[in-house]
This record gives structure tokens, C-alpha cells and sequence, in this order.
């Protein structure tokens, strides 16, 4: 029997010798919980002397004789109680020296000072609310690794207090985000996540099936193609906030499933989107810490706008000297790109292909500091609307800090014919390998038939965000229950 099982089981008779006295704690179903510790803490002169019932979890025990000084942790902070067998009564004193840490408890008392000047609260009286048959670690080593962390998360919540906090941080993020496009009159919507086209980005999706329809289909990837028929419908300002899904790689920045916002505005363009992504995250930063200097991994970033904003192509030649749109002939532009670069290049690229992946390796880890990306080749921006004074590349950007793309934005296409050209492009890419080429989506060429105003669209990798807002290094970090191989069972 390992140490584990046995700590368990000692638990377990301490809670079978409870049921036999009659005192299941698990028949318990609410406790009038009245007070909360931080509250406590922060205004001690308007709960001196005053009776309060708090509720939480034991994770401190100090016994002296007939005397206990307890830790509580409630959801809000750690308080501590002062128990003595004479004001809750011997027998209830014996059972309470047998809890264990980790159980919840509810307590009745006074609140005052000790004698070395901590806020306390002198229990009356006190129940046990939940027993805890899970031996929570070691005091002082806490739960340190990484994927025991993700796996346990509610451990991790428990014992590490900076981790909650950054939750909380995420939930005023994303409540901020909504009152910064609610300010701007834009709609909050909702789009389907199962659908028989994954469209709206360049990314593989997951497949699933549906038994009653007997057919195939996919969780989204991008709410795009959806929000933008609503803008042909007549909503000229809509946003939705949701997970995406896209079956591709795990990383410190790459969750199969995470958050991500999109929002459509008729009669503007990428430029305005630009000034959406660049005024929100710099909005952001202020209300969570007043300043628009980040500290993120030892690393100052200032999200003050504007922003810097270059050309793709642009950058590209400044950091290799090779003017990739100079090149007549495509086989000469992948043999510069092969012999002086050493890029590796798939059999379907074109010059496009070749400038992203230039891009891709010798551009994105200098942009530490809040850079707007713009006129993406047209070969790797399938819904976007072309330069009018150089159809080679589109109106399109994305927003990069710390060396991380964190939005795309565009002036949508909204030619049908060149839309449904742009989709057989990318059909073809598919027959050549392409994995993730965009497929075709009839229905949405027929809703651009309709008639699409000039919009401007953005998608803001929330997850990311939160990152950086939250000197957070690893994605896992911001999402409360992140994608995880399961265990062998047993483990």
C-alpha cells in the first residue's frame, strides 16, 4: 500500500466514525455564510467585536493543549481562527483535532486582534461542511510541476494563490473587452460551432459525426464566414467571443480549443480595425494596472499607441536584401529562397508562400514590441480584399508582440467572383498538399451575392492577450482546463 492510499483510507475511517455518530458531513447542504475573510482583513474597524460566519477550506493547524489557531481560505483570502475547548465545547473540540487539512469547514465567531496584532476570529462555533479524503502537498513545495498543475487545476487554485488571481485578472480582461466594443455600439452575436464547412482561416479542423442528419461535419475554426453574412443581412456592428477549434499543435502559445474574438464593421476599413486592436489592448492595460508599460517575462513592453505599422514585403527585404516581388519567374525566386535563405518550401508555393515563410523566420522574434504586420501576399489571404494599386498583396495586417502574431484584420473581399476565384486557388493548393487551404463554401458566395457592404473585419486571439497582460509564459497558464493527453489509468 503506498503512502497515498494509506493517507486515504485514514481519512475514510476518520469520516465512516463520523456517520456512525450520526454526523455525516456530506448530508449538509448550505451554511449561512455571511462574511468573507478579505472583507475582514481590508475593514477590521467595521468588524471589531462583531459575530460572523464564514465558510472555507482548512489549511493550517496549530494545536496547543485546549487551544487551536486554524488557517481558513474562503474564495477571496486565508483568516485565522482561534479555537478553545471551552467556548465550542469538549466533545465538539475532539472531533475538530481530527480534521484534516483540506476539509471545509464552517465557522461562528468574534472578530478581534491578538496579542501579535493579526486579525482573527475567536470561534463559537464550528461544523464540518465537506470532508477532504484528498491529501493536499506539502505546505511548503506546494504543487510545483507544470502538468500536475494542469491536470489538478483545482489543487493548483488552492495552493497557489497568484494562479487564481490571474483567472480573475482574465475575467475582468474579457468583461473589458465587451464594454469596449458595447461602448462602441457593436452587437454581441452567436454562431454556430458544428457545421459541415470549417471556414474563416487557413487551419485544419476537427471532424465529427452527426447521427441523425447521417452526416459529416466539423467544429469550427473562425466565426467569420457566419458574422459576415449577418453584416449582409443588415448588422452593421457585430462581435462574438467564443472557442475555436483547430486540430493542429500543442505549444506554450497553441490550445486545440481556445478563446477568440471576431467583430465586423460595414463601411470601414483595415485601417480602422488597426486603431480597434491597437486603442483595446492599450484600453485594457489601463484598467488593470493604470499604465501602458507591461513588464512580460523580464521583458518591457509599451502598448502606448500607436503602433509601428510595416509592409510584409517590406521587412522582408530589409532583413534578408532579397526584394522577393522583383522576380518574373517563380523557380528563381525559390531557388534564391532555398540557396541564400535555406527556407523550406512546399510544392505549391508561390511568391506569397515564399515572402510569409521569409516572414515566418527571420522577422516575427524581433517584434517585441507592438508592430502592425500589413499587406499580406494575396496567395495567403484568401478573404481579403486586394491593394488597388498592387493586387500582389491585400489590406491586410496583423498585430505581433512579443515575437507572437495576437490579431488579423482585413477589408473583407466582398467580390463574389473574385471571392469564388480566391476559393479555386485554394482548392488547388489542397490537390497539391495543402492541408489547410480554405475550402469552398457555396452558401457563403451566394450570401456575397447578396451583397456584402465594405467591411472591415478582426480576429484577436484573446487567449494570447491574457498572456501578455498577465505575465503569463505558457497558454496552459490563462485556461483553466487546457488540452491534455489522459493519464494511463491508474495514474
Amino acid at each position: 500500500m503506498t503512502q497515498e492510499t494509506n493517507l486515504r483510507q485514514i481519512r475514510i475511517d476518520k469520516l465512516n466514525e463520523l456517520i456512525e455518530k450520526g454526523k455525516n458531513p456530506f448530508l449538509q447542504e448550505s451554511y449561512n455564510q455571511d462574511s468573507f475573510a478579505k472583507d475582514i482583513l481590508e475593514n477590521y474597524e467595521n468588524y471589531e467585536g462583531k459575530t460572523v460566519a464564514i465558510a472555507g477550506r482548512l489549511m493550517q493547524k496549530r494545536l496547543m493543549g485546549k487551544a487551536a489557531f486554524i488557517n481558513i481560505q474562503d474564495s477571496t483570502e486565508r483568516i485565522q481562527v482561534y479555537l478553545r475547548k471551552d467556548d465550542i465545547g469538549e466533545e465538539l473540540f475532539e472531533e475538530f483535532k481530527a480534521y484534516d487539512i483540506g476539509d471545509i469547514l464552517g465557522i461562528k465567531g468574534s472578530v478581534f486582534r491578538t496579542q501579535k496584532d493579526e486579525i482573527s476570529i475567536k470561534a463559537e462555533e464550528i461544523i464540518l461542511l465537506s470532508k477532504s479524503l484528498f491529501t493536499l502537498p506539502e505546505k511548503h513545495h506546494g504543487l510545483k510541476d507544470p502538468e500536475l498543475r494542469y491536470r489538478q487545476r483545482y489543487v493548483d487554485l488552492i495552493m497557489n494563490p497568484e494562479v487564481k488571481e490571474t483567472f480573475v485578472k482574465r475575467n475582468r480582461i474579457i468583461r473589458g473587452i465587451r464594454a469596449f466594443l458595447d461602448e462602441r455600439n457593436y452587437l454581441e452575436v452567436e454562431t454556430p460551432i458544428l457545421d459541415v464547412v470549417a471556414g474563416g482561416a487557413i487551419a485544419r479542423p476537427f471532424k465529427t459525426y452527426h447521427n441523425t442528419l447521417d452526416m459529416n461535419m466539423q467544429l469550427r475554426i473562425a466565426n467569420e464566414l457566419y458574422l459576415k453574412r449577418l453584416v449582409v443581412g443588415g448588422f452593421d456592428r457585430v462581435y462574438e467571443m467564443g472557442k475555436m477549434f483547430r486540430n493542429e499543435g500543442i505549444s506554450t502559445r497553441h490550445n486545440p480549443e481556445y478563446t477568440s474574438i471576431e467583430l465586423y464593421t460595414a463601411y470601414k476599413d483595415y485601417h480602422y480595425v488597426m486603431e480597434i486592436t491597437e486603442n483595446l489592448i492599450e484600453y485594457l492595460a489601463l484598467q488593470l494596472y493604470g499604465t501602458t508599460e507591461l513588464d512580460y517575462q523580464g521583458k518591457k513592453i509599451d502598448v502606448k499607441t500607436p503602433w509601428r505599422r510595416v509592409s510584409m514585403h517590406k521587412m522582408v527585404e530589409e532583413k534578408t536584401g532579397v526584394d522577393f516581388y522583383s522576380f518574373d519567374d517563380l523557380d528563381e525566386a525559390k531557388s534564391v529562397a532555398k540557396e541564400k535563405l535555406h527556407l523550406k518550401l512546399e510544392p505549391y508555393a508561390q511568391i506569397g508562400h515564399i515572402i510569409e515563410a521569409a516572414f515566418e523566420e527571420f522577422c516575427e522574434a524581433d517584434l517585441i514590441q507592438p508592430t502592425m504586420v500589413m499587406h499580406h501576399p494575396a496567395e495567403i489571404s484568401p478573404l481579403s480584399k486586394k491593394n488597388p494599386n498592387d493586387p500582389r498583396y491585400t489590406n491586410r495586417f496583423e498585430a505581433f508582440m512579443n515575437g507572437w502574431e495576437i490579431a488579423n484584420g482585413y477589408s473583407e473581399l466582398n467580390d463574389p467572383i473574385d471571392q469564388r476565384q480566391r476559393f479555386d486557388e485554394q482548392l488547388k493548393q489542397k490537390e497539391k498538399g495543402d492541408e489547410e487551404s480554405h475550402p469552398m463554401d457555396e452558401d457563403f458566395i451566394q450570401a456575397l451575392e447578396v451583397g456584402l457592404p465594405p467591411t472591415a473585419g478582426l480576429g484577436i486571439g484573446v487567449d494570447r492577450v491574457i498572456m501578455i497582460l498577465t505575465n503569463s509564459p505558457s497558454i496552459r497558464d490563462v485556461i483553466f482546463f487546457p488540452t491534455m493527453k489522459p493519464l494511463p489509468q491508474g495514474e
